[in-house]
């Protein structure tokens, strides 16, 4: 079955790709891979309604399978912040620039009070229309500084026991990441 996945973010897509190779799609595909232009407003206050905004925007573009998520980083002591605006937080343009502002913003506050959480929604349409829901959690703290090669967007500060979520392999990762937890609660739902 083919799926293309609202996104032209690589290193999601390829976390898509990996998770969904058991429930049968042949053929997982971004927006640039399917040559779709597709980048509707983001008007949701809710990673649910933001997903269901970018899965329902794609679907009117393709007879296929579609998937959209939303995710984003709740950081506690910043009030739930960057939160669903994670990927335009604050109009900052780079990845770098957005972990130093939340690393400045939480100076001086202590270890047990930096909790964070990634969340993922995903919203997944059928080609029949029949649409289904799933979301995933991954708790953590922000670290002290970036530290990783791996991952993208806040994984370098978001510290998943003494790792941040840029120093775990891939594997790992998708066991016990918002979206790998999003994913599996999709897949299971679909199965089901």
């Amino acid at each position: 079955m083919k799926l293309i996945i609202a996104s032209n973010n690589n290193g999601k897509v390829r976390e898509y790709r990996q998770l969904l190779a058991e429930c049968g799609f042949d053929e997982v595909l971004s927006l640039k891979d399917a040559g779709i232009k597709c980048d509707p407003d983001e008007t949701g206050t809710t990673f649910e309604e933001n997903a269901a905004i970018k899965a329902g925007a794609l679907r009117q573009l393709c007879d296929c399978a579609v998937l959209a998520d939303d995710s984003g980083l709740m950081v506690d002591a910043l009030g739930g912040e960057p939160g669903v605006y994670s990927a335009r937080w604050l109009g900052l343009d780079s990845d770098e620039k957005k972990n130093a502002e939340i690393i400045r913003r939480l100076e001086g506050v202590e270890d047990d009070k930096r909790t964070a959480r990634f969340v993922c929604v995903i919203h997944f349409i059928y080609p029949d229309g029949r649409e289904v829901t799933a979301k995933g959690v991954c708790e953590g703290i922000i670290g002290h500084k970036p530290q990783g090669e791996n991952g993208f967007g806040y994984d370098p500060i978001f510290m998943y026991g003494n790792r941040s979520f840029a120093e775990i392999g891939a594997d790992e990762k998708n066991n016990v990441s918002h979206r790998g937890n999003a994913l599996r609660e999709l897949v299971m739902k679909l199965k089901g």
